[in-house]
């Protein structure tokens, strides 16, 4: 069977970033029919629906990328309290222009990394929210709230810790097998609405 093509955001842009570590070690603990691809966030400039008529190439590219990922994975740090604004932003491109919504029916994960002991719990409720709306289902069992410990990880995303990367390994595989099934589950159909609304279109 071909892999499936997972399109996977990071939620900071910091260069030490420790979800980008905890990315890499995700990726090494994936199983063998996950396929990986990073969807960079960079150079979006703020989401305008000014832009609706002409995306620019960096919006163009990233909802290419996601319409091409049969599943997506986020792995985000919380950023006072909440999705971290580089990463919604993201998310506001891919959703538009109304009516061609890029996330509609791809099956989704949510993991992220802290140094505190809440590991990103209220960031991901808050990214559920988002993410039911935009009609992308989420693997909601097993929840991954990661307490970073920086003697756990190697900057390549070598998993030292054991317990730790047995709940990494379990959390990639139950991903795909839930991509799995939602891929088999779906019927062919529209994406967002057929008929825009004129007075959401110029939000």
């Amino acid at each position: 069977m071909a892999p499936f093509k997972i399109g996977y955001f990071v939620g900071s842009l910091a260069t030490g970033s420790i979800n980008r570590t905890l990315a890499k070690a995700l990726i090494k603990l994936a199983p063998d029919d996950l396929e990986f691809t990073e969807i960079p966030i960079r150079d979006l400039p703020l989401y305008s629906y000014d832009y609706d008529a002409d995306f620019p190439p960096a919006g163009r590219a990233l909802k290419e990328a996601i319409e091409a990922s049969d599943g997506i994975l986020f792995v985000s740090p919380e950023y006072n309290r909440s999705i971290p604004g580089a990463l919604k932003n993201a998310i506001d491109w891919g959703s538009r222009p109304w009516g061609t919504n890029s996330f509609a029916r791809k099956p989704t994960g949510i993991i992220g990394a802290s140094p505190g002991s809440i590991g990103t719990a209220v960031m991901q409720s808050s990214m559920r929210s988002v993410l039911s709306f935009l009609d992308a289902p989420q693997l909601n069992a097993p929840e991954a709230y990661i307490q970073y410990k920086a003697d756990a990880f190697g900057d390549d995303g070598e998993v030292r810790d054991e317990g730790t990367a047995k709940f990494l390994r379990h959390y990639m595989e139950e991903y795909g097998a839930f991509v799995a099934r939602v891929l088999a589950a779906n019927a062919p159909g529209h994406i967002g609405d057929l008929e825009p609304d004129a007075d959401k279109l110029s939000r």
